[in-house]
């Protein structure tokens, strides 16, 4: 929904994603304009149902109180849950109390305050981290989750296994059928893929403990708001480069990268792939409008 760092500029605007798993929609960050593109991409908001804040610089929340706002006007009336640093709570009242605003649905607020698991269902995960910026920041992990084992239809079939079963064949369990004969697990079933996970590291200063929080994620957000050369401007203000963002997929042996929050100085981004490749190789820039596969 938006890539861009603190300024709009170059028909690119201040960050916001979704991430879609299954049946689920997950907002990243809200800046500016993020129900515009929501709508300009034709994606469904009432299908969102929990929202993540990394942090209270105003590109990464101003668009939250007009879209909540606008979900009340539009009907919603099932719960949508918010985690965000808990001075946003106020911030969002006083809004809606000076307007004398009245949602038609409960909204739930989530202060963040300590790096946990905050969702947690048995098919998906989400937890937060602390990344390193000029205030409370965070990144953000959502998980899938799959059984060990799939299972083989047709042999199922052939040994007569019950229904009732399948959980555990997927769990990796064998089967013992009436007459005591044991069905081994490997004779029914299929091993899995494995499970996939989408990291979001918000504004952060470079910092290879990040590297630690997000080992092993299939695909990795990370902030490179500038090039290279500009690395002592990054570490002024607790942002990154395109090359310590591959470093740190690099060090976290993520499958793939992709860089976001580009700064309004650059008004064509192909240098940013450039030199992030250079380091490591499967990079994508986080351009508006595309759908990124985590797989």
């Amino acid at each position: 929904m938006g890539n861009n760092s603190a300024i709009p500029a170059y028909e690119r605007h201040p960050t916001a994603q979704v991430v879609t798993l299954n049946d689920q929609l997950f907002l990243i960050d809200c800046g500016e304009g993020t129900q515009m593109q929501l709508s300009r991409y034709r994606i469904r908001r009432s299908r969102i149902n929990h929202i993540f804040i990394s942090h209270l610089h105003g590109d990464h929340y101003f668009g939250l109180p007009g879209l909540i706002n606008s979900m009340g006007l539009l009907g919603r009336e099932h719960d949508l849950h918010v985690y965000a640093p808990a001075a946003l709570q106020k911030i969002i009242q006083l809004q809606f109390d000076t307007a004398s605003t009245e949602l038609p649905f409960h909204l739930v607020f989530h202060p963040l305050q300590k790096e946990e698991v905050l969702i947690d269902t048995d098919k998906f995960s989400a937890e937060c981290f602390l990344v390193k910026h000029r205030i409370e920041c965070w990144g953000f992990i959502i998980r899938e989750k799959r059984k060990p084992r799939r299972i083989d239809r047709e042999r199922v079939f052939g040994y007569n296994i019950p229904a009732n079963y399948y959980e555990k064949l997927q769990m990796g369990f064998d089967y013992t059928d009436k007459n005591g004969e044991v069905i081994k697990n490997e004779m029914v079933t299929i091993a899995n893929i494995p499970s996939r996970g989408y990291a979001y590291c918000a504004d952060t200063i470079y910092d290879t403990a990040i590297a630690e929080k997000v080992k092993g994620i299939t695909l990795l957000y990370h902030e490179a708001t500038y090039t290279k050369e500009l690395e002592q401007r990054a570490a002024s203000r607790f942002h990154s480069t395109t090359i310590q963002a591959a470093a740190i997929a690099s060090l976290a042996n993520a499958k793939a990268l992709l860089l976001g929050h580009f700064s309004s100085k650059y008004e064509t981004l192909d240098i940013f792939l450039e030199e992030a490749s250079a380091v490591f190789k499967d990079t994508q820039l986080a351009l508006e409008g595309v759908t990124y596969l985590v797989k």
